[in-house]
């Protein structure tokens, strides 16, 4: 079946049926499999590294030396700030004794004191397994709540705390997530189409793309071991309902004006498939593949956000090309009410600019004094990069929810009474023959607080020593000084030694994401720029296409940086620069596929200046709104309790508002007009100027 049959079925008069239960049939299939999407979700690739990086070794050495080295640990601490009383040192004994049943092993460690004596800790191992350890985690917060001496402050922190916070925070947000994108899309739809019934359409056919996604990632993560998080299956929900109205706005929008055209409803949306289709595939072949670039990257919970994201790219590409044209054309004109485009002999004819107001108006100021535009544009850009300095790189554990969580509160306790790394302290592993060396070396380390006595594994082949670093586990202070720790203990001959932990490991995360920023950029850029040089058949456009990509994203970092300094939340976690910039992009560069298409078409027909103004004209409204639904859908992530997330909606949204209002809309036309025919070099466009053809209809299409 050739091209233009397929992507007319949808709109004949048995295709759409077909369609129609072909998706019902899917729905059925997939619904299902989208439920048990939570069963998959393996989010111990949130903190992975690579095996190579050294914390990483650490870690395998660990667990193969001394066995049951992976329990996470939960730390019980107690704190009287006039000093602990006998009653409190009871309490503390007594729970020591039950913590034991909660034990992997029934190991508890004896109380550590403060050298203030207003502080205790036990820490104890928990279960691997994940239902066993959420069971120990809140059985302990449970007993340290229950019935503490009077002024005996009290909290669970460690590892095995922190991450049940988590779940504990994300307890129920899949649902409120989904509602409210779902209120947030269909508030949109509905001030845009102004029309009690349209919005839903779209609405339905983007959730049951959200379905197909889920069901496929689902399956691709039992059978073909994908990797999925929270994290991509929470940005999975936000792509397709996103992307998808966004193609259905531009789908509805063509074919409003193919029905002024066409008595025939059926015959109204096959011209409208046909038209739209480009760039709707160009648009989603973009983003997609730009996800796709997300494989190069090393840090696990990267990589695996982008085979999710393309799932979910391709299913809303599927519905909007196929369920939603069929089930518009199988309503009929009525959808529109109350404002129902009428067959009008002659429209053909008629420049369909004229129904475009205020988008004709910002076509004349942009045409009136191009270059002032987009110099006066980009300087305004520019001006916005400056809201980067209040933006830091590195957000620390006791600032990573946007409500108080009780492992943040004993990292504050232990923080207040102990060196800084008391719990989480580096681990070192070395040869058991250089036990001594290797200490010698770790204590002369400065930063360092104190050195353990070495633990021999069971085969006597390696040791195992703590240090406890005198900043806290998450400071800058302290990342420097595992630096010097390493360099220091790798220098003893024959030791092989390994330095990991808390510290170690968020050390080597960033070192892994540095590495990625300087692949993964790159290699979005040039893919990206490979696409439009094919769509638009030319160089010169592509070129300055991405230039403007580029200024957009620092601007809308440097605008974020305004935003989230105010909502107190300016140190961006180290994953959030790279995977922000890979949705500015793939998504923001969207838009400007959508006007320069629309302007290559009729640059073809009128000539360069008449034809930028038409298409900057014509696809004015219908961008601008689906710019808005997507910043809005990604705002949605700020219902999230995790200040990631909510540091990743409020970028992309400022940037993709910023792309919609400012770069596609004044920027490129502006440069496009003020550079002429060159903008097409090397391509036809560039060496011939077409003959304007009076009153013809393509001047009226969008």
């Amino acid at each position: 079946m050739s091209p233009q049959r397929l992507a007319g079925l949808p709109a004949g008069r048995r295709g759409k049926y077909a369609v129609l239960l072909f998706w019902l049939a899917l729905l059925v299939a997939a619904g299902p499999l989208a439920v048990k999407l939570g069963e998959v979700q393996d989010n111990s690739t949130l903190g992975a590294l690579p095996a190579g990086a050294e914390s990483s070794r650490a870690v395998e050495r660990a667990e193969a030396a001394f066995p049951g080295s992976r329990h996470p640990l939960a730390i019980a601490v107690y704190v009287r700030d006039t000093g602990l009383t006998s009653a409190d040192r009871a309490r503390v004994d007594a729970d020591r004794a039950a913590f034991a049943a909660y034990a992997d092993g029934g190991a508890v460690s004896p109380p550590v004191a403060a050298a203030d004596g207003r502080a205790l800790l036990l820490s104890l191992p928990v279960s691997l397994d994940d239902e066993e350890r959420a069971e120990a985690v809140g059985a302990l917060k449970d007993r340290l709540a229950d019935g503490a001496p009077p002024g005996l402050r009290t909290a669970l922190t460690g590892e095995a705390a922190a991450e049940h916070d988590v779940f504990d925070a994300f307890s129920g947000m899949d649902g409120a997530l989904l509602l409210a994108t779902a209120l947030t899309v269909a508030l949109l739809l509905l001030v845009t189409y102004r029309s009690p019934v349209l919005w839903l359409i779209p609405l339905v056919a983007v959730a049951v793309a959200n379905q197909l996604a889920g069901a496929v990632v689902y399956l691709l993560a039992r059978h073909a071991g994908l990797a999925v998080d929270f994290q991509s299956q929470t940005i999975l929900t936000v792509l397709v309902f996103g992307v998808g109205v966004d193609y259905a706005l531009l789908l509805i929008a063509r074919y409003r004006e193919e029905l002024r055209r066409h008595a025939d409803r059926h015959a109204a949306m096959a011209v409208a498939l046909r038209r739209s289709a480009g760039a709707v595939c160009a648009s989603a072949a973009t983003v997609a593949i730009g996800l796709l670039c997300l494989l190069a990257a090393d840090l696990p919970a990267t990589r695996g956000l982008g085979p999710v994201g393309a799932v979910g790219i391709a299913a809303a590409l599927l519905a909007m090309t196929t369920l939603l044209p069929a089930v518009l054309v199988l309503c009929g004109r009525w959808l529109f009410w109350p404002f129902v485009p009428r067959y009008t002999p002659g429209a053909d004819t008629r420049d369909r600019a004229a129904d475009h107001g205020v988008w004709r108006r910002i076509a004349g100021l942009v045409a009136g004094r191009p270059r002032a535009v987009w110099l006066g544009t980009a300087a305004a850009l520019a001006a916005l990069t400056l809201g980067i300095g209040n933006l830091g790189l590195g957000l620390p554990d006791d600032e990573a929810f946007t409500t108080e969580v009780g492992s943040v509160a004993g990292q504050r306790l232990i923080a207040a009474h102990y060196p800084g790394g008391s719990a989480a302290p580096a681990e070192i592993l070395a040869a058991a023959g250089t036990a001594d060396r290797v200490v010698a070396a770790a204590r002369a380390v400065p930063g360092v607080a104190e050195v353990g006595a070495p633990e021999r594994s069971a085969d006597g082949r390696w040791v195992r020593v703590p240090a406890v670093l005198a900043g806290a586990p998450d400071s800058d202070a302290a990342r420097d000084t595992v630096t010097r720790l390493r360099a220091a203990v790798h220098a003893v001959p024959d030791a092989r030694a390994l330095v990991g932990g808390r510290t170690a490991t968020a050390l080597d995360e960033e070192r892994t994401v540095n590495r990625d920023n300087r692949v993964v950029i790159p290699l979005v850029l040039a893919v990206v720029l490979v696409i439009l040089v094919l769509l638009l058949r030319s160089l010169v456009a592509p070129l300055l296409l991405m230039a403007s990509v580029v200024l957009s994203y620092a601007a809308a970092m440097g605008a974020a940086g305004l935003v989230l300094d105010a909502m107190g939340h300016p140190r961006l976690f180290v994953g959030v620069p790279l995977q922000a910039f890979l949705f500015l992009v793939a998504l923001g560069v969207d838009y400007t596929i959508f006007l320069m298409t629309r302007a290559r078409e009729e640059v073809a027909r009128i000539g360069h200046r008449p034809g930028v103004l038409r298409a900057l004209t014509v696809t004015g409204g219908v961008i601008t709104s689906a710019g808005v639904v997507l910043a809005a859908t990604f705002g949605a992530l700020l219902v999230l309790p995790l200040v990631p997330s909510v540091q990743m909606g409020v970028i992309v949204a400022l940037g993709i508002l910023l792309d919609t209002l400012l770069v596609r809309s004044l920027l490129i036309p502006a440069l496009t007009l003020d550079l002429g025919v060159r903008t097409w070099w090397p391509g036809r466009l560039a060496r011939r100027s077409p003959q304007p053809v009076p009153a013809e209809p393509a001047l009226a299409r969008t």
